[in-house]
């Protein structure tokens, strides 16, 4: 089996491949033209990049053949196309021609994907959730998500308004949860029609502020909105994961209450979170030493954390991190599985290493370095190219 590490970064995308046993790692890249990619998933042969930036608008790039050769679908319009429009020879330099662009210029990136049941769903920056039923060549808004009528209420996170996370049930087509910093955890069931907010905590009735004066804290009986990043538990239909700006969380109901699952980590703070692909109560974060005090793992050693019991208690997995004047960050889509057996964890940094271990996080070792600033790591596996 071929595994490949899809990581979009800062300059482009890049493809890290192992061959059998997961070893003899090798990079390709930058594809993508130099976009700033937020987000990769991949699908058999097929990939794609979300991203974009005040220059080139938001897009995403396709690739049909495992990552050799890219096309971009842009949706929207950035300050190149202006430039191009009253300029001829800038025009004929780059490419470009004239056409409207399917969202005008109402947001400025795709932050996520997610191919959920032969939907691909794309968040963007401004928040809002579009939806391609033919492999991101046309694509729809959800309006149901952005009419919804805690809408204006909805605050920027530091990064901005950004639909980060979409998460789908395998079984059930019309069931999505999505993540938005720092608006919360929404959740449909009927397809993206109707949303409702979830982020209640299980003890709300008996829940005091913890700290009125931050808006990202837990208050008012929520767990906080500002969402880091969630994942699904498998073989649990509604036991959900998440990572937000005060602590770790897990839902037994779907997002309908959050219990606190932060005790025995070093911090609340954190970006990443994972779980197993096959067992529900192992999972894996990241903490970082907190928001204001430079965003990097605690006491500059790095570790990842891992609880076997839906975290009841958790334990740090150093072995191969550097645990001396390690100041990276692993941003909130930095952190990826894949499905074999025992399952394997890799994450990017900010200072452009890629780390994998092969062993469910016991042991690790880099597989890349001196990439860009990693953005999002996300796994294709191929178990029909043997490599």
């Amino acid at each position: 089996m071929q595994t490949t590490i899809l990581v979009g970064t800062t300059k482009g995308a890049f493809l890290v491949t192992g061959q059998n046993g997961r070893d003899g790692w090798k990079v390709s890249g930058p594809h993508c033209d130099g976009w700033s990619i937020n987000h990769m998933i991949g699908d058999g042969q097929n990939i794609w990049a979300g991203g974009g930036d005040d220059w080139h608008g938001a897009g995403i790039w396709h690739s049909g053949d495992g990552g050799q050769n890219w096309a971009v679908t842009k949706l929207t319009k950035g300050m190149m196309d202006d430039w191009a429009a009253n300029d001829a020879d800038f025009a004929k330099t780059i490419g470009w021609t004239d056409g409207p662009l399917p969202f005008g210029d109402t947001f400025g990136q795709v932050w996520s994907l997610g191919l959920l049941h032969g939907t691909l769903y794309a968040g963007t920056k401004p928040a809002g959730l579009l939806a391609s039923h033919d492999q991101g060549k046309n694509w729809e808004k959800l309006d149901g998500l952005t009419n919804h009528p805690s809408a204006d209420t909805w605050n920027p996170g530091a990064a901005g308004l950004v639909l980060h996370t979409i998460v789908g049930d395998p079984a059930n087509p019309d069931k999505l949860w999505i993540g938005i910093s720092a608006a919360g955890v929404f959740a449909t069931e009927d397809g993206g029609k109707t949303w409702e907010r979830r982020n209640r905590m299980s003890n709300a009735e008996s829940c005091t502020d913890h700290a009125p004066d931050d808006p990202t804290a837990p208050h008012d009986g929520d767990t906080g909105h500002c969402v880091h990043n969630i994942v699904r538990a498998p073989g649990r239909d509604d036991r959900l994961y998440q990572q937000n700006h005060q602590g770790v969380w897990r839902s037994n109901d779907g997002g309908r209450s959050w219990d606190n699952i932060t005790d025995g980590l070093p911090s609340t703070f954190g970006f990443p979170i994972r779980v197993h692909p096959r067992d529900p109560d192992m999972i894996w974060t990241l903490p970082l030493n907190g928001d204001s005090a430079g965003r990097f793992p605690p006491d500059a050693a790095a570790a990842v954390w891992r609880s076997k019991d839906a975290g009841q208690s958790w334990d740090a997995q150093r072995n191969g991190l550097p645990q001396e004047s390690c100041y990276f960050t692993v941003l909130r889509q930095a952190m990826a599985g894949d499905t074999q057996d025992p399952a394997g964890i890799y994450f990017g940094t900010n200072s452009g290493s890629v780390f994998a271990s092969t062993d469910e996080g016991t042991n690790w070792y880099e597989i890349a370095r001196h990439l860009p600033t990693i953005l999002a790591v996300e796994v294709l596996e191929n178990p029909n190219h043997s490599g």
